[in-house]
């Protein structure tokens, strides 16, 4: 159990042991399929990923181990003004504390920070957990994708407006 955590930004220490939680949810909930971050190459160095204007990536983490992150992103061809809320997840221990909830209003926060409007998110029924999550976080179903994620594996699509 943790109850007590800090989340910062992304430190490209932090690359290796983020990347190891990501692939372990997806494998947990049996959503290690092409078309995920499982398989994306960028899982793997997200400092450099989320080096570029509109991005940031938030380390939840309880001061010894990193419990998790999520981050905002200028997925391409989003219309103007969205950003994707994108890799927010959390190790076994994390869930049910209020982290995810806590790096969500943190990106929300920082999208409008950095001038956004909505934010779009693509995610998979295997992970029902976060989909109640977004869905109590105010994000509305889409029919369809938005943007160019290159996940062709997600088939649920939510929008916030912000």
């Amino acid at each position: 159990m943790y109850g007590v955590y800090t989340l910062r930004q992304i430190t490209k220490e932090d690359n290796q042991k983020l990347a190891s939680i990501i692939r372990s949810v997806l494998a947990e909930f049996k959503a290690n399929k092409p078309g995920t971050v499982y398989y994306d190459p960028t899982t793997d160095d997200l400092f450099t990923l989320f080096k570029i204007h509109g991005a940031i990536y938030f380390v939840a983490e309880t001061g010894v181990e990193i419990i998790g992150g999520a981050g905002i992103f200028p997925t391409p061809n989003l219309p103007e003004g969205c950003c994707e809320l994108v890799k927010l997840y959390l190790s076994p221990e994390a869930r049910g504390q209020g982290t995810g909830k806590a790096l969500i209003l943190k990106c929300v926060e920082a999208a409008k920070q950095n001038g956004y409007k909505s934010m779009y998110l693509e995610t998979m029924p295997e992970l029902n957990t976060a989909v109640g999550l977004y869905e109590k976080m105010g994000f509305k179903y889409l029919n369809g994708p938005m943007g160019n994620s290159g996940h062709f594996g997600c088939d649920i699509w939510m929008l916030k407006n912000l």
